[in-house]
């Protein structure tokens, strides 16, 4: 299975389980952005307090491993509904994105620098 094609099988489960509940009404593109905007807040608020030095080998121990993949699945989850309400191709535009980023920062080139 390819990443896009785990983008779309995310974004068909999310249909789905959205039109099983009634819940479509509810996803309109500010709605779902202030509830991927929350969601972002709590897997911050997981590094808050975190000495920066530890936070990945932190990050990597339970219970906050847990934790830290609950939160970035609901990240992941609310984007791929902000792209599928928008009518966003976002793997597409994600490749897009790199394609330009590879681009203007070649191998070689630091990105503070520039």
């Amino acid at each position: 299975m390819t990443a896009a094609s785990d983008l779309q099988a995310l974004r068909d489960r999310m249909r789905a389980f959205a039109a099983a509940r009634q819940w479509g009404s509810y996803h309109d593109p500010k709605s779902v952005l202030l509830a991927l905007v929350g969601e972002v807040g709590e897997l911050a608020e997981l590094f808050q307090w975190l000495p920066a030095a530890q936070a990945r080998d932190l990050a990597g121990q339970e219970p906050l491993r847990t934790r830290v993949g609950e939160e970035l699945s609901d990240v992941l989850l609310y984007l791929v509904l902000l792209a599928d309400v928008v009518g966003v191709d976002l793997a597409a535009a994600a490749h897009a994105k790199l394609t330009e980023a590879d681009r203007r920062y070649p191998p070689g080139i630091d990105p503070a620098r520039s």
